[in-house]
């Protein structure tokens, strides 16, 4: 009896030893089993806080971008400066109507018994000159506006280039404004077809 007990002894104590060293072996399996799912979850959410950082950044770009001027303005007022400095050297209604009403007042101030220098000098000088002014007035606006679109970038957004083509409209436009009102001043001065002498 004595040794049945002892071999039953012998035998849980080394069914226990198997347990033992089963679980041992199966508890790093567990363990490496997990350690990649950890780490598989930790790749998924830094590859979602990269993918929510990369929207943030694309949506603050295009609220940046639709916050930024279009350039639009420029290149009306560009156009404008052009449209004033053709104005200018081709004539206008307002300095034709302007021209007619220093003639007119001309010749109501005008007596018969004039002389004919003045006559030609209050009808007809008068009116050239009213005419030279009203284009040399077209031209400076033209020169005005012209040169504002050329400087306006400075005082714009930085980093923000403007459009050739709004560079070269605005240019242009600055360049019929001087040559409109060097025209003007020709003119008016009787640089440029002056009055006929009447002696």
């Amino acid at each position: 009896m004595t040794t049945k007990t002892d071999a039953q002894r012998d035998a849980e104590i080394r069914e226990e030893d198997a347990l033992s060293q089963e679980t041992a072996a199966t508890e790093p399996e567990a363990v490496e089993t997990t350690a990649p799912e950890a780490g598989a979850t930790e790749d998924d959410d830094a590859a979602a806080e990269a993918a929510a950082e990369a929207e943030l950044a694309q949506l603050a770009k295009e609220n940046a971008e639709a916050d930024r001027p279009s350039g639009v303005g420029q290149g009306a007022a560009a156009i404008v400066s052009v449209a004033l400095g053709v104005v200018a050297m081709s004539g206008s209604w307002l300095g034709t109507v302007a021209s007619a009403r220093e003639s007119l007042i001309g010749q109501l101030n005008t007596s018969q018994s004039a002389s004919v220098a003045t006559q030609v000098s209050e009808v007809y000088g008068d009116s050239w000159h009213a005419a030279a002014l009203v284009g040399g007035v077209f031209s400076l606006i033209a020169l005005i506006v012209g040169a504002f679109v050329l400087v306006r970038p400075a005082f714009g957004v930085p980093g923000r280039p403007q459009a050739i083509w709004i560079k070269s409209v605005a240019w242009a436009g600055v360049s019929l404004g001087v040559l409109g009102l060097l025209l003007a001043v020709a003119k008016y001065s009787d640089l440029l077809l002056g009055l006929p002498k009447t002696s």
